[in-house]
């Protein structure tokens, strides 16, 4: 059974794909890495919510540290940057980037991220740097689209069944800023 480590963005995105990994044969952990997410109680919110799932699905989970600093530095001149402008890419490589540091610093096989079921992400940018960076740290990476097939209406409802709230914006706050905008009008 191959080790797979999932970049989990939160948790209602998580238990549909954990569920379709593990039906797929693969041992996974999850590795919640989101420093992009603010303010800190929404990080905080996320976070809580993913711990409460894995305990309740008997997932192994890892949290990574939160460097909103270090994130912040990474996307420097792209704040005006429209979701899945060129901003995104550049999120997605600085998270994945740790994941795969993770990955291949504790002997995982393969890693994927929840990020493709969202239908506000472009999973041609999430698989782009996730191949791109399987290259560079010589672990596997599964470039799926798990929004395919209904993908993202099964798993709001996988998560509704789980009491996990959903948000009503990616986690940054530039998309939300967009999203209030976008509210206003």
């Amino acid at each position: 059974m191959k080790k797979l480590l999932l970049h989990v963005c939160c948790g209602p995105c998580s238990p549909y794909v954990l569920e379709k990994l593990r039906t797929a044969g693969f041992q996974v952990t999850g590795f919640f890495c989101n420093p992009n997410i603010q303010p800190f109680r929404e990080y905080e919110f996320r976070r809580l919510e993913v711990a409460r799932l894995a305990e309740k699905l008997a997932w192994p989970v890892v949290f990574a540290p939160y460097d909103m600093m270090e994130w912040f530095a990474a996307v420097r001149g792209l704040e005006r940057e429209p979701e899945r402008g060129r901003r995104c890419p550049v999120c997605f490589r600085f998270r994945l980037s740790k994941t795969m540091l993770h990955a291949r610093a504790n002997g995982f096989d393969v890693v994927a991220s929840t990020l493709s079921i969202s239908p506000y992400k472009s999973t041609a940018q999430v698989n782009e740097q996730g191949l791109d960076l399987a290259r560079e740290f010589g672990v596997g990476f599964l470039a799926e689209n798990f929004k395919k097939r209904d993908g993202w209406p099964a798993a709001r409802e996988r998560a509704a069944e789980l009491g996990i709230r959903h948000q009503d914006y990616c986690g940054c706050v530039f998309s939300k800023a967009e999203r209030l905008l976008h509210l206003r009008k």
